[in-house]
């Protein structure tokens, strides 16, 4: 058993909610007895988003796992799920309202993964979704800031509208005293819904925000004093003694993985065990945005994975495959850009034909220039002839179709993937890597601002850059339903230092 924490909107206070939830936890501040270790804690977070997850991973010391039916499949989410809740408790982060999610026509269901009758109600990769699919309760966060006795109405319209969903209780955040306190108690007492938890309005935790969401914790030195405060508040805010029991991790679900997704990764184990492969893949304050399946199925398939950061240190050598994330490279442009060795080494490795992955922002540290939030630019890797530049917002699913093939895709593959950036390229690729089908919000109208709130259009346009040893673009991939897209990035960066070593040699 597990639970999820649901808002009913963005901005309800689910994210803090959680990271107190995890912080008491993970702290030993319950949940622990005598002498015993602090106990292992586990997260989850519904949707495609890499920042949260950093949250997670601080406090509980343990990657925390994406759940998105839409970047992977029903049966890949179960399989995570599965596979990773091995710890004493575990939850998971939903995503916006408890029913937001993406309009995505031609979804079917798995049957043996979920009814047949599909997410509804709400939209695929929704909480609400993810949460029937487990079948796992739900608690709700609420924020009271500016209700009392509306909040029985609001709860009660979740608790009813999806009867097949078990809501476990709510958490009454923003409250402003104990009168408030009190009419929202009378409110929800008509409606029999427990309150597992009130947290009372409060400035002393902060954590800043900025054009993409939260500021990493790579960013913020303050933040271990400010997760023992959130482990502080969350020993005394929470119904304690209802949640545990909840929390508690009981082992592995009925869940049988589909033959098709069994086969392709026994096929992925075959084709990549060598030893000798080395992944250079980046990773620091302006390359962050990395799924931990990602790196995980490079690890169980015989690559060693070797981080280092564009900002100070140079290419490592001996390698046979370069990963460059997404991130924050606008953020530290003027810092990529002085270091000039890095620039260098990885336009000299690329063109030799390294095998190599850029997504997104590593997309945009590829480019000529790359303009940062000043509007100065700065030269980058000059390995593409196209500069990026902040504008707008371009964010939403995409469905993928490679039109060549590169060291992930082979040319007409199909894949699902997410686009989240407010910067674009000029000139745009004259023969693009991908023809995408998705939601264009580049311009919202309706300034709705999230990941998956509205429906898949009918645009199809070019993105992407690449063919041969380089796939570059602005759609991250999570490749927890393909593991063969590891395999073939191994494998081609092994052929390739095989060859380099051949021409090497003095014979």
């Amino acid at each position: 058993m597990t639970l999820l924490i649901a808002g009913e909107r963005s901005g309800c206070g689910k994210t803090t909610v959680t990271l107190m939830l995890l912080a008491a936890l993970s702290q030993g501040r319950v949940g622990k007895t005598g002498d015993a270790p602090r106990p292992v804690v586990q997260s989850f977070k519904v949707g495609p988003d890499y920042i949260d997850p950093m949250f997670h991973r601080h406090i509980t010391g343990r990657p925390c796992y994406n759940l998105d039916p839409i970047l992977t499949s029903a049966a890949a989410v179960h399989r995570c799920f599965d596979q990773h809740q091995r710890a004493d408790y575990s939850l998971i982060e939903g995503v916006m309202g408890l029913f937001d999610g993406a309009i995505w026509p031609g979804y079917e269901p798995d049957s043996k993964c979920e009814s047949p009758d599909g997410p509804a109600p709400g939209q695929v990769a929704s909480s609400a979704h993810v949460a029937a699919l487990l079948q796992i309760p739900i608690v709700l966060v609420i924020d009271c800031g500016r209700l009392s006795g509306s909040v029985a109405a609001i709860a009660q319209g979740y608790k009813t509208l999806a009867p097949q969903l078990v809501l476990a209780g709510v958490v009454l955040n923003r409250v402003g005293s104990d009168r408030h306190l009190a009419a929202l108690k009378v409110a929800l007492a008509q409606i029999d819904l427990p309150i597992l938890g009130v947290l009372r309005r409060q400035t002393e935790i902060s954590l800043p925000d900025r054009h993409l969401g939260l500021v990493p914790t790579d960013e913020l030195p303050e933040f271990e004093a400010i997760a023992q405060r959130l482990g502080e508040i969350g020993a005394v805010s929470f119904n304690w003694e209802q949640l545990l029991p909840l929390l508690k991790t009981v082992g592995r679900s009925a869940f049988e993985e589909p033959k098709d997704l069994q086969k392709k990764a026994r096929v992925a184990r075959r084709t990549a065990v060598h030893p000798n492969a080395r992944i250079a893949v980046a990773r620091d304050r302006a390359f962050n945005f990395q799924y931990a399946e990602n790196l995980e199925l490079l690890e169980s398939q015989g690559a060693e994975l070797v981080f280092w950061s564009p900002i100070t240190d140079t290419l490592p050598t001996e390698i046979t495959g370069l990963y460059l994330s997404g991130g924050f490279p606008e953020v530290f442009a003027q810092q990529l850009s002085e270091n000039i060795l890095a620039r260098s080494a990885v336009k000299s490795a690329i063109a030799s034909g390294l095998p190599t992955y850029a997504e997104c922002g590593g997309l945009m540290y590829l480019c000529q220039t790359l303009q940062d939030l000043a509007g100065q630019c700065w030269p980058m890797a000059g390995v593409l002839p196209t500069a990026a530049r902040m504008e707008g917002l371009t964010l939403g699913y995409r469905r993928a179709i490679a039109q060549r093939d590169t060291p992930l895709l082979r040319a007409g593959e199909t894949i699902c993937g997410h686009e989240f950036h407010h910067s674009k390229l000029n000139p745009e690729p004259a023969e693009p890597l991908y023809r995408l089908e998705g939601n264009d919000l580049a311009r919202d109208p309706l300034n709705l601002g999230s990941v998956n709130s509205l429906a898949l259009g009918k645009a199809k346009h070019g993105e992407g850059w690449g063919g041969g040893n380089l796939h570059a673009s602005y759609v991250h991939l999570h490749w927890g339903a393909h593991p063969e897209i590891a395999a073939r990035f191994i494998r081609q960066g092994l052929d390739w230092r095989a060859g380099q070593l051949r021409r090497d040699s003095p014979h």
